[in-house]
């Protein structure tokens, strides 16, 4: 009922840049929080960032200062720009959203995407 699309990931050189975006489409109400989380080989799952529908913002320590969480509500999408890459910043990215949707307007479900690669290494 909601589809999360990832796109974005890609190689990069150690110091490089890279902005990774995720639309959610379906049958939605509205979007509360969105965020972006990572895995890397044989690591747990863990947040990269967050935002909420109002704009605030949280990241994990490791990347504070390098990448940056927006979003635009009127497009259901969600952003991560990241900058000066290091090669620990490489796993799958997955973008997440906790939604509301016409099924059931009274609870938030959250929905994961299928996630997109990126990749550090010079």
């Amino acid at each position: 009922q909601v589809q999360l699309v990832e796109s974005g990931g890609a190689l990069v050189q150690p110091g490089g840049s890279l902005r990774l975006s995720c639309a959610a489409s379906g049958r939605i109400v509205s979007i509360n929080a969105m965020g972006w989380y990572r895995q890397a080989p044989g690591k747990q799952r863990e947040l990269v960032a967050s935002i909420t529908s109002g704009g605030s913002t949280n990241y994990a320590a490791s990347v504070k200062g390098r990448f940056s969480i927006s979003r635009d509500n009127a497009k259901n999408t969600v952003y991560l720009q990241m900058n000066s890459l290091k090669p620990e910043d490489a796993a799958v990215y997955y973008c997440n959203a906790k939604v509301i949707t016409v099924v059931v307007i009274t609870s938030e479900f959250e929905f994961w995407g299928q996630g997109t690669q990126v990749t550090v290494s010079s």
